[in-house]
């Protein structure tokens, strides 16, 4: 839409363990993302919010490591933007 803040959100079958979290995007410039071990995706609460580097023409990678992270569902919460539009083109959870 090219407007601030935007979502989405991930959902897992079961309650999961999650120790890293990587995602390839591009023109994002704020990034936070959010857990819930509810049921539903409600509840949720930060992990970590981190300033991107800006990366002229190349895809922003970016690892997080979330220690002992459960959840059931992951938000990914797009505050800022170095340009009216972004890209997510992967994210990837490892953990159990």
């Amino acid at each position: 839409t090219g407007m601030f803040p935007q979502e989405f959100v991930i959902g897992f079958p079961q309650r999961v363990k999650i120790s890293k979290v990587a995602i390839q995007c591009y023109l994002v410039r704020t990034l936070r993302i959010e857990r819930s071990v509810s049921k539903d995706p409600v509840g949720f609460e930060q992990c970590v919010e981190k300033d991107l580097q800006h990366t002229e023409g190349q895809l922003q990678m970016e690892e997080f490591p979330l220690p002992d992270c459960q959840a059931t569902y992951l938000r990914f919460i797009i505050k800022s933007a170095f340009d009216h539009f972004v890209s997510v083109h992967r994210v990837m959870a490892e953990g159990t």
